[in-house]
């Protein structure tokens, strides 16, 4: 059986996530994530395209994590005070839209 994570969503959003969400497709029907190959199965071309609009979709997303990283306050462990996470977070949400929005 599947234990289901922490995040829920309605039923008419979609996911859409990469390979390392493989359950999610059973708790949530509207998901759209990679094919993966084996080396006995290739992809063929028509996966290769839904992969490829998969990952356009994506890489925005992927951007702004990776912006996120760059101050630890998600990818360490937070040692300050509680209270204050969330306005430190939206400070740095604010500074990355000030960077990327003209």
């Amino acid at each position: 059986m599947l234990k289901e994570s922490g995040v829920r969503f309605h039923p008419d959003t979609q996911a859409v996530t990469d390979t390392g969400y493989m359950g999610r497709q059973k708790l949530h029907r509207n998901t759209a994530m990679l094919k993966k190959r084996s080396k006995k199965n290739l992809l063929n071309k028509e996966d290769k395209r839904h992969n490829c609009t998969i990952s356009t979709d994506r890489v925005p997303a992927e951007h702004v994590i990776a912006c996120v990283k760059r101050f630890k306050i998600v990818s360490d462990r937070y040692r300050n005070r509680r209270k204050r996470f969330g306005l430190r977070f939206t400070l740095i949400a604010a500074a990355y839209n000030k960077d990327v929005m003209p």
